[in-house]
C-alpha cells in the first residue's frame, strides 16, 4: 500500500517484481512472472480496429509488390511495428493481440482486417507459389489512410519495413523466434506486451540510458 501511497501504479509494481525475477534469474519465471504480466494485460486491453487498418494498409502499399512479402511476412511486419512502438513509447500502435504459433507471431485479427480492407476496395489477395510453397499475396489498390497515425508512429513502422522487408518467411520467422516476448510465451498463448522490455539486442530498439 505504501508503493501506491507513493504515486506508483500496479503497473509499475508488477513491472519491478518481474524485473527483480529477471534479474536474479528466477528459475520459476514462467510460472510467477507471466502471470503477474497477464494482471497488466488485462488492465490494458485495447484494440484499436481501424487504427489497425491504416497499419496493415500501410504496409501492403509499402511493400506488397516484393516477392518475398506475403502472409507470413505481413504477420511479422506488423507484429515488429505493434511491439516495437511499444518498447520506444510506452504505448500501443493498434493494440492488436498476437499469438504464439510455431511460425512466430500472428496477429489474431488480420483475417477480419484483410477481409474488411478487400471489401472496401482497398486491397486485393492472390495466390501463387513461391520457393515451391503456397503464398498468399496482397496489393494495394488505392493510397492507405494515415489519418489516424502519428509521425513517430509512422517512423516506427517503416523501420520495421527497412529492416525487415526483404527477409523471407523462414528468415523473417527465425528472427521472430529469437524476440523474448516470443520465446517468453507458451504455446498458442497470447504475447504479453510487457515483455518488449526484457529483449536483449537481437531485436531491441531502445536504448536503456541510466534514466529508463
Amino acid at each position: 500500500m505504501l508503493l501506491f501511497a507513493m504515486g506508483h501504479s500496479l503497473r509499475d509494481l508488477i513491472n519491478s517484481l518481474i524485473a527483480v525475477l529477471v534479474l536474479l534469474r528466477a528459475k520459476d519465471f514462467n510460472t510467477i512472472a507471466i502471470p503477474l504480466m497477464s494482471m497488466v494485460a488485462q488492465t490494458d486491453n485495447e484494440f484499436n480496429k481501424e487504427k489497425f487498418k491504416q497499419v496493415l494498409h500501410y504496409i501492403i502499399a509499402c511493400c506488397g509488390d516484393i516477392d518475398n512479402v506475403g502472409r507470413t511476412v505481413l504477420y511479422k511486419l506488423s507484429y515488429f511495428s505493434d511491439f516495437n512502438c511499444y518498447e520506444l513509447y510506452e504505448e500501443k500502435l493498434t493494440g492488436e493481440s498476437y499469438r504464439k504459433i510455431p511460425f512466430g507471431p500472428a496477429p489474431i485479427h488480420f483475417e477480419d482486417i484483410i477481409h474488411s480492407l478487400e471489401e472496401d476496395g482497398k486491397i486485393k489477395e492472390s495466390k501463387r507459389t513461391y520457393g515451391n510453397y503456397p503464398q498468399f499475396r496482397y496489393s494495394s489498390q488505392e493510397d492507405p489512410l494515415t489519418n489516424l497515425l502519428s509521425e513517430r508512429e509512422l517512423e516506427v513502422i517503416n523501420d520495421v519495413i527497412k529492416k525487415y522487408s526483404c527477409k523471407n518467411a523462414t528468415e523473417i520467422s527465425d528472427i521472430s523466434h529469437q524476440d523474448m516476448p516470443y520465446k517468453a510465451t507458451k504455446d498458442s498463448d497470447i504475447i504479453d506486451y510487457e515483455l518488449v522490455f526484457y529483449r536483449d539486442g537481437i531485436t531491441s530498439v531502445r536504448d536503456y540510458g541510466e534514466n529508463d
